[in-house]
C-alpha cells in the first residue's frame, strides 16, 4: 500500500539540535593546519553557527512538502520516495537514485527540467533520511535494486530508465541487472573503472593519468570509506550523538568533491546534513559502504556515462566498454561528485539526450499512469 507523506520534524528535536550546537566542545588546532590535519576548524565553527542561528529548517521543509511524498513498505523496510508525473501522458518513467553523502535532496534542481520529458521516482535508499532506518543486515546494492523494482512495479510502470551517481550508480546498475525485461536503460554519472593489466585495450594518456589516480585511491583508502565499511557503527554513535560531528562528516565531501566553479551553498549542505540529523540514520547510511558488493554485476541493458572533470575519479571508456553496453559518453569540463546539484543543467540535458535520443530506438514509450492506479490523492503532481 502507498500513504501520501508529509515532512512534519518535531519542534522538540529542531531544539534539541539547536542546544547541541550551542553546547559544542570544540577541540584545538594546530596553527596554519589548513587541511591537512582534517576539516579547517574556522570553516566548522562557521557553518554551525550557521546551522544554529540563521538557517531556517522550517523554510525548507515548507518548500519540500510543496513536492509529492510518499511512503510504503517493500521487503519489511519503509521506502520513502517523492513521484512527479510529467504533464507528457504518454512520458517514460526514470528512477532517480542518490549516494552517500547525498539525499533525494540532490536531485531538486533536475525536477522542473526532467519532468518536462519523463515521469519521475525519487526514492531514498533504506537507511537513508525518511527511509529510516534499517534494522537487519543484508541491504546491499542488489536488495536496494530488487525494492526499486518492485516499487516501480506497484506504481504501474512496466518500462522504465534509471539513473544515479555515487551508490545511485551501483543500484541503477543492479536494477538493470535484477529488472531487465523492464529497465530500457541506466544513466549514471559516476563509472569507477579499475585497472585491468590483461584488458588488452589501448588507452590514450588522458585514460592512464585517470588510472594512476584510481590506483592511488585503491592504495590510499579515504579513512571515512575506511570506517564505514569497517565499523559503520561505530562512528554511528559519534555521527547521532554530535551535530557538529555530523555536520564535519559529510561537510568535508561536499568541500572535497565539489568543483570549486559550482560549490554546494551552505543552506543546501545544511539541509542535506539536517536530513541525517533529525532522522538518526549516520549508522544506517554507513552500512551500505560494508555491505556494498565488491564485484561489478553485469548489467545487460544499454548505458549512459556522463564523466565530470571534478568527481572523486573519472571513468575509462575502454575499461568501461568491456563490461558494458555503452550507448552514449559524455565528458564534462565542469561539475564534481554532486553533479545534480553542482551543474543541472548539464545533467539534466545529457539524462534527457542519452532516453531520448541515444536509445529511443529501443524501446516504446511507458504508457501513463492514471492517479486511481497507485492511491494518489486527486490533483498530485
Amino acid at each position: 500500500m502507498i500513504e501520501p507523506f508529509r515532512i512534519e520534524i518535531p519542534q522538540a528535536d529542531l531544539d534539541d539540535l539547536a542546544d547541541r550546537l550551542a553546547r559544542t566542545r570544540w577541540p584545538n588546532e594546530v596553527a596554519d593546519a589548513g587541511s591537512d590535519y582534517g576539516f579547517p576548524l574556522a570553516r566548522l565553527r562557521e557553518l554551525a553557527e550557521h546551522w544554529r542561528s540563521r538557517y531556517d529548517w522550517r523554510a525548507r521543509e515548507a518548500e519540500l512538502n510543496e513536492l509529492p511524498h510518499f511512503t510504503t513498505e517493500i521487503d519489511g523496510q519503509n521506502i520513502h520516495f517523492v513521484h512527479v508525473r510529467s504533464s507528457k501522458p504518454d512520458a517514460l518513467a526514470l528512477i532517480l537514485t542518490h549516494g552517500w553523502p547525498g539525499s533525494f535532496l540532490e536531485f531538486l534542481e533536475v525536477i522542473e527540467p526532467l519532468s518536462r520529458d519523463f515521469h519521475l521516482v525519487i526514492p531514498s535508499i533504506p537507511g537513508y533520511g525518511f527511509s529510516g532506518p534499517t534494522h537487519e543486515r543484508g541491504w546491499d546494492i542488489v536488495r536496494v535494486a530488487r525494492a526499486w523494482a518492485e516499487l516501480m512495479r506497484r506504481l504501474g510502470y512496466e518500462r522504465y530508465g534509471a539513473q544515479g551517481g555515487d551508490f545511485g550508480a551501483g543500484i541503477s546498475t543492479a536494477l538493470g541487472a535484477v529488472a531487465t525485461e523492464q529497465v530500457v536503460g541506466v544513466h549514471v554519472n559516476y563509472l569507477p573503472t579499475r585497472p585491468d593489466p590483461g584488458a588488452g585495450v589501448e588507452l590514450s594518456a588522458t585514460d592512464e593519468a585517470r588510472l594512476d589516480k584510481i590506483r592511488h585511491l585503491m592504495t590510499n583508502r579515504p579513512p571515512y570509506q575506511a570506517l564505514q565499511a569497517s565499523a559503520p557503527q561505530t562512528i554511528g554513535y559519534a555521527l547521532t550523538d554530535s551535530p557538529v560531528g555530523q555536520l564535519a562528516w559529510i561537510a568535508e565531501r561536499f568541500a572535497q568533491w565539489t568543483d570549486p566553479r559550482s560549490p554546494v551553498s551552505d543552506d543546501r549542505i545544511l539541509t542535506d546534513v539536517s536530513l541525517y540529523w533529525l532522522t538518526a540514520t549516520a549508522a544506517s547510511s554507513a552500512r551500505l559502504h560494508r555491505d556494498a558488493p565488491r564485484r561489478i554485476e553485469p548489467c545487460p541493458v544499454p548505458l549512459g556515462v556522463a564523466v565530470f572533470a571534478h568527481d572523486i575519479t573519472q571513468s575509462v571508456r575502454p575499461l568501461a566498454e568491456r563490461l558494458y553496453d555503452i550507448r552514449h559518453w559524455s565528458e564534462f569540463e565542469r561539475g564534481g561528485h554532486f553533479a545534480a546539484m553542482e551543474v543541472p543543467g548539464l545533467l539534466a540535458d545529457d539524462i534527457r539526450e542519452f532516453f531520448l535520443t541515444s536509445i529511443a530506438g529501443d524501446y516504446a514509450q511507458a504508457g501513463a499512469v492514471a492517479s486511481s492506479d497507485i492511491g494518489l490523492p486527486d490533483g498530485s503532481t
